[in-house]
């Protein structure tokens, strides 16, 4: 009787563990983005073109950039918060090192934070109501001569601006 007992409790044992594992492998999916094209227009009158990712939903903005380990030179992530309002970014899981420009509903770049760093759990604010953040790899907007006040244009941006 005993060896039954213990038989069915370890039955019980294994069907709750595979429960649970069921239950928590959605939260941890990785989430997929789409893309498309995005344009910086600079002051000096330069173009820069960019291939973006878009995270629009929670799941995707919560995920972002974290793990990845490389990303080329001319990609990066935009992140549509749907409303107007401040901002906060950090860098936990992230590997490389990140710079994030904060826009405005009109395309505006309206602060710039260049050089995060990786696995870094301090607040990175956009100092101010913001409707995306674009985040480009490390040095970019220096490599780029961006800076605050320039404008940028993409599909997303003009879906929401309207």
């Amino acid at each position: 009787m005993f060896e039954n007992l213990l038989s069915t409790c370890k039955v019980s044992a294994i069907a709750a563990l595979a429960f649970f594992v069921a239950s928590v492998a959605p939260l941890s999916a990785e989430e997929t983005f789409s893309s498309e094209p995005l344009t910086i227009h600079t002051s000096d009158g330069r173009t820069h073109e960019f291939s973006v990712e878009l995270a629009t939903t929670d799941a995707q903005r919560q995920q972002g950039l974290m793990y990845r380990k490389s990303m080329g030179a001319n990609n990066g992530m935009l992140f549509d918060f749907k409303t107007d309002r401040e901002v906060t970014m950090w860098m936990r899981n992230t590997l490389i090192p990140l710079d994030m420009l904060f826009i405005s509903k009109a395309g505006k770049i309206e602060h710039i934070h260049a050089g995060a760093v990786p696995h870094s759990e301090s607040i990175i604010s956009s100092r101010g109501a913001v409707r995306y953040v674009l985040e480009l790899n490390g040095g970019a907007v220096k490599n780029f001569g961006i800076k605050t006040g320039d404008t940028v244009k993409s599909a997303q941006l003009e879906k929401t601006s309207q």
